[in-house]
C-alpha cells in the first residue's frame, strides 16, 4: 500500500492560509481602528500646535541631532512633539494589519484592497510632510497641507469602515436632486475646512511663539470661513427635507446635522471668546467628526452589495 504526502505549503501559503479569508472580525477591528487613530492624529496634532511645541523636537526624523527621542531637557514642549512621531508608528502596524486582513480578499473586493492600500502609502507622505514642516520652521501653508491630508485620510477610512459593513458600491440609487446636492454638501465641507485651515494659519496659535503667520487677515478670515460652514449646514437642511420626503433613511443626516451645530456653535464660541486652546483643539478634532459624517452620507447615494455573510445582517446594518 503506497501513500501519497502532500506538497509542504510554503511560507507564503501559510501566512496567507492563516489571513482572513472573508470580511470577518479582524478585518472590522481594523478598518475601525484606522478611522479611530487617524481621528486621533487629528487630536495630537493639533496639541503639538495649540502648546506651542511645534518645534519641540528642533530636527528631523530625529528628535535633536544626537538623540532620536526628546531629553529631559527638551521639556514638556518635546515630549509633547515626540508623543505625536511616536503615533505614527501605531498607525503603521494599524496600516499594515488593515492591508494584510484583506489581502485574501483583493480580487472580490479591490475596493477594500486599495484604501488600505492607500490608508497605508499615506503614512510614509504625512511622515515626510511633517519633517519638511519642521525644518522649514512650520512654514503655516505645509502646516496647513498637513491637515488637509489628515482629514482627506479621515473620509478615506470612513469609507474603509463603510464598506467593509456594507459590501461593494453598487448603482446609484437615489434621485438626481437629493445625489447633487449631497455633492455640494460634500464640497461646501471641505472648502470649510479648508477656509479653517488658512484661518487658523493667521491666527495666534501658529505651534511655536517665533512663527510668522500667513499674513491673511483674522478677523477677515473668521468671516470668510463662516460663509461656506453656513451654506454646508443649510445644504444639509435641504438634504434632510428631500430625504424625508423620498423615504430615504435619514438618521446619517440628522448625525451630520448634530455635528454640524456643534462646530458652528464651538466656532462661534472661540471667536467670540479670543480663541481658547481647548476650544480651539476641539473644533479641529470636530472637522474630522464632520468630514466622517459627510462622507457617510455621501457614501449612502449608492447601493450596496453585500458580501454573502453579510445578507442576512443588511436589513438591521441598514437602520444603522
Amino acid at each position: 500500500m503506497t501513500t501519497t504526502s502532500r506538497p509542504t505549503p510554503s511560507l507564503y501559503q501559510r501566512i496567507t492560509n492563516w489571513l482572513p479569508q472573508s470580511v470577518n472580525r479582524p478585518v472590522r477591528v481594523f478598518a475601525w481602528l484606522s478611522l479611530i487613530f487617524q481621528t486621533v492624529l487629528i487630536g495630537t496634532g493639533g496639541a503639538v500646535r495649540l502648546t506651542g511645541s511645534g518645534l519641540g523636537c528642533p530636527t528631523w526624523p530625529k528628535c535633536t541631532p544626537e538623540s532620536l527621542t526628546s531629553t529631559p531637557e527638551m521639556g514638556i514642549h518635546g515630549i509633547i512633539e515626540f508623543g505625536n512621531r511616536t503615533l505614527t508608528f501605531v498607525l503603521v502596524i494599524i496600516a499594515i494589519g488593515a492591508f494584510l486582513s484583506v489581502w485574501n480578499l483583493r480580487k472580490r473586493r479591490r475596493d477594500l484592497f486599495w484604501l488600505t492600500f492607500a490608508q497605508g502609502m499615506s503614512i510614509p507622505l504625512q511622515a515626510v510632510l511633517g519633517g519638511i514642516v519642521v525644518l522649514t520652521g512650520l512654514n503655516s501653508y505645509l502646516v496647513g497641507a498637513h491637515f488637509v491630508i489628515s482629514l482627506v485620510l479621515v473620509g478615506l477610512t470612513t469609507a474603509l469602515v463603510y464598506r467593509v459593513y456594507r459590501g461593494a458600491a453598487g448603482p446609484k440609487r437615489s434621485a438626481a436632486p437629493y445625489r447633487i446636492l449631497t455633492h455640494i454638501m460634500t464640497f461646501l465641507v471641505a472648502l470649510a475646512a479648508v477656509m479653517g485651515i488658512l484661518t487658523t494659519g493667521s491666527g495666534p496659535h501658529a505651534g511655536d511663539a517665533n512663527v510668522p503667520r500667513n499674513g491673511l487677515d483674522p478677523e477677515f478670515m473668521q468671516h470668510l470661513h463662516s460663509w461656506p460652514g453656513y451654506l454646508m449646514f443649510a445644504s444639509t437642511v435641504l438634504i434632510l427635507i428631500i430625504g424625508l420626503r423620498l423615504r430615504y433613511p435619514v438618521k446619517p443626516v440628522i448625525w451630520l446635522l448634530v455635528g454640524q451645530i456643534a462646530q458652528i456653535v464651538l466656532g462661534i464660541a472661540q471667536s467670540r471668546l479670543g480663541l481658547p486652546e481647548i476650544m480651539v483643539g476641539t473644533h479641529m478634532v470636530l472637522a474630522g467628526v464632520v468630514i466622517a459624517l459627510a462622507t457617510r452620507v455621501m457614501l449612502d447615494t449608492r447601493s450596496s452589495i453585500p458580501e454573502p455573510e453579510q445578507v442576512s445582517a443588511e436589513p438591521q446594518a441598514a437602520r444603522a
